[in-house]
């Protein structure tokens, strides 16, 4: 199992050297959903979330997962390598009456201080990272006791459900996607957290249904990895006209409830 779970992250690490998010600012920000609010109320039993404390968001991306501890009075500095993804994370910020700092630069090599955050959070981006080295930064600029988090809200295939169907899809415009068949829990996470000298490690994970309209859901999709992150705008668009054709054909209801699970490691620095 170790072995497998090795491979299979060298190969969506290597998968993520192909993929621009920025290319998909303007779907991303608009159509993907952000963390369910049970996740910021079961990290606030850690003491994480607490208004007043400091927060890096790493790969913040239009820092959605960002930007619910800065509702909850956090000082929240947002990190990413695209541009066009933190110029989207401002509007957003701006449309709520919140805000946030951001900071280009990459994960593996943080412009930071050391002991400067009470908390390190990573939104669905772990995969993407020299886990090894993110994890050791990660350490860096905690303060002893802080905390690191690493959540992930996944969509679930499931047989027959709209996200196996979607997947489906997917598969056959970007064969190259690496990153179907999720079951959205991510133990190999612990390892790397371990290995970096956090302790008091728990995870959490629980399952939601999202309600995404056909037109919500088909965004979604062009701003994931396979589609709007990777392809070329014309075969973005020949991917989303046979995606409106499948969800009329296969699954008219609309809004569609689309399943998704939450999962989340949190871990504290070892005092010093």
């Amino acid at each position: 199992m170790a072995e497998h779970e090795g491979a299979s992250g060298t190969r969506i690490f290597e998968y993520g050297k192909q993929v621009d998010f920025g290319r998909t600012a303007a779907d991303y920000g608009r159509w993907r959903a952000g963390y369910p609010e049970e996740l910021y109320t079961r990290l606030a039993t850690f003491g994480v979330g607490v208004g007043g404390q400091r927060i890096l968001d790493l790969a913040t991306g239009t820092g959605f997962l960002g930007r619910g501890f800065a509702r909850r009075g956090c000082a929240v500095t947002g990190l990413d390598i695209a541009l066009p993804l933190m110029s989207e994370a401002r509007r957003l910020d701006s449309d709520g009456g919140l805000a946030m700092n951001y900071l280009r630069a990459r994960a593996e090599s943080l412009p930071l201080c050391g002991g400067a955050f009470d908390a390190v959070a990573a939104g669905q981006s772990w995969h993407w990272f020299d886990r090894v080295a993110v994890a050791h930064e990660a350490r860096r600029v905690l303060r002893p006791g802080g905390w690191l988090v690493i959540a992930h809200f996944d969509w679930i295939p499931l047989p027959g459900n709209v996200v196996e169907a979607t997947e489906q899809l997917i598969m056959r415009h970007n064969p190259a996607w690496r990153l179907g068949g999720g079951l959205g829990i991510h133990p190999a996470y612990t390892r790397d957290v371990g290995r970096a000298g956090f302790i008091d490690l728990e995870t959490f994970s629980f399952d939601v249904q999202v309600p995404y309209t056909h037109a919500g859901w088909r965004g979604r999709i062009r701003a994931s990895a396979g589609i709007g992150g990777q392809l070329p705008p014309a075969q973005v668009a020949d991917f989303d006209a046979d995606h409106a054709a499948m969800l009329r054909e296969r699954f008219p209801q609309d809004p569609l409830d689309v399943l998704h699970r939450t999962f989340a490691i949190i871990c504290r620095a070892r005092d010093v």
